[in-house]
């Protein structure tokens, strides 16, 4: 049952994704839960923290990293509740994640490579 659903929503995500920013697909990939579909839009490699925790990870790294934390944090919902910009041209969005036992503020820096924004920083820190 629990992988049919997981099943269900990549398809949703992917059938909606077509199209959709790097910003919207991240906020859809982590009100999945899914570290599959998150590190599509990361960077070749990417600074992720868990309370401070962590270090630069390749996609592979991220994704086992990110499975972990959604794992012990079960997704019940995650939206954005700022976006900007810098002059450099980077991007950040902040957003609340919540879990059911645990809330977390997540910072999100964004870079364009080769023309695409793509996550060069996420930073999850419990409330």
């Amino acid at each position: 049952m629990k992988k049919s659903l997981v099943l269900a929503l990549t398809i949703l995500i992917a059938t909606i994704s077509y199209g959709q920013s790097t910003t919207d697909q991240v906020r859809l990939a982590l009100n999945a839960g899914s570290a599959k579909e998150l590190i599509k839009y990361f960077n070749e490699v990417t600074e992720l923290k868990i309370d401070d925790s962590g270090a630069n990870y390749s996609k592979i790294q991220a994704e086992s990293v990110l499975r972990e934390f959604f794992q012990q944090n079960q997704v019940e919902n995650f939206e954005y509740i700022h976006k900007g910009s810098s002059p450099e041209g980077l991007k950040y969005n902040i957003g609340m994640y919540n879990a059911k036992s645990n809330t977390f503020r997540v910072v999100i820096l964004l870079k364009e490579v080769k023309g695409q924004y793509v996550v060069d920083t996420m930073n999850f820190n419990r409330e």
